[in-house]
């Protein structure tokens, strides 16, 4: 099985904030976490890409279209009006993971409500992307 995680989050997010909802997603699981993922334009914000160094993850980027096919369980207005998706975090775990994967820890919203996670999961040779 291979475990990707999807964030989204606002801009003032911090690493605490990705690190909060990383390890509440995270104690939902078994097994560990392969990679970290979000929407292109978020790729690069210096606390996510800290988030990743610190857990030495790689970051898969997902493209905007890649996110409106995924069936996603969770709703946030705000998500659907920027992005199209009513979860970035869940949307970007499940396109990064692969066409076979499912979510295994829907999202959940850090304490102080500036970021988002979800972990999608996938068994090993089904489809996935590196």
């Amino acid at each position: 099985m291979r475990h990707v995680a999807g964030f989204g989050f606002r801009q003032s997010a911090s690493v605490d904030s990705l690190l909060d909802a990383y390890r509440a997603a995270s104690a939902q699981i078994t097994g560990a976490v392969s990679a970290v993922a979000t929407v292109a334009d978020k790729s690069g914000h210096p606390a996510f890409v800290a988030v990743a160094q610190q857990l030495d993850l790689p970051i898969l980027v997902v493209d905007q279209r890649d996110l409106v096919a995924q069936d996603v369980r969770s709703y946030s207005q705000t998500s659907l009006k920027t992005y199209e998706t009513p979860s970035v975090a869940e949307a970007s775990a499940l396109a990064a993971a692969g066409t076979s994967s499912y979510l295994a820890a829907q999202r959940v919203i850090s304490h102080d409500r500036l970021a988002t996670c979800a972990i999608a999961t996938t068994a090993p040779n089904t489809g996935e992307r590196s």
